[in-house]
């Protein structure tokens, strides 16, 4: 095979490969960009903000995500996931002694099966589950959107890696294509060595 054909092959394919690792990019950023807004829009619906630095307690202080977005309205994946692990949980495992809703539900319907049960238990114990129901739903939902978003950024990283590859191949395709011209025509690659063709005498 002529070694200019070769170098026609490998920068003709370089340069579909860097094509498509630009496509690659921009549906990428695309699908970022629509990560990030979804999960911005449907967080800051909920209208929710993270107590101001002031109004925080000394168990609160204890954990710093509270403390950097103190006072903050709720709008990334990263903080729905501050205000689930150290907000919502913390106090959750405050009120049920670090029970989980299984067994607060399971103790509550015990209570209720007991006929010698005093009613006020019975109420404490309803409430308490309906407060643990209610911190794991919202627990769910905030979660969620944090692992949404941060799919965002993973194909945000990802769209960059692909035109950096992009940018790296078209520059490897112009570089053949500068080669292709330094290259003798009667030249040819055999099993991995070049030779030159005799010319005709």
């Amino acid at each position: 095979m002529q070694r200019k054909t070769l170098d026609v092959m490998f920068s003709v394919g370089g340069l579909f490969v860097a094509a498509l690792l630009i496509v690659m990019g921009v549906v990428l950023t695309s699908n970022a960009n629509f990560a990030k807004n979804y999960t911005h829009d449907q967080l800051a619906a909920e209208q929710i903000s993270f107590k101001p630095a002031d109004k925080l307690t000394a168990e609160e202080k204890e954990a710093a995500c509270l403390v950097k977005y103190a006072g903050q309205p709720l709008t990334t994946g990263a903080q729905a996931q501050a205000y689930a692990d150290h907000y919502i949980l913390v106090h959750m495992n405050t009120a049920s002694k670090g029970k989980t809703y299984g067994e607060v539900s399971a103790a509550y319907t015990a209570l209720t099966k007991d006929t010698n049960a005093d009613p006020a238990a019975v109420k404490a114990a309803g409430d308490l589950r309906q407060t643990m129901f209610m911190g794991d739903t919202l627990r769910g939902m905030l979660l969620n959107a944090y692992a949404f978003g941060t799919l965002g950024t993973i194909a945000i990283y990802a769209a960059i890696a692909s035109f950096i590859g992009a940018a790296a191949m078209a520059a490897l395709s112009l570089l053949g294509w500068r080669h292709l011209r330094r290259v003798p025509a009667e030249e040819e690659v055999r099993l991995g060595r070049r030779q030159a063709v005799p010319a005709p005498a």
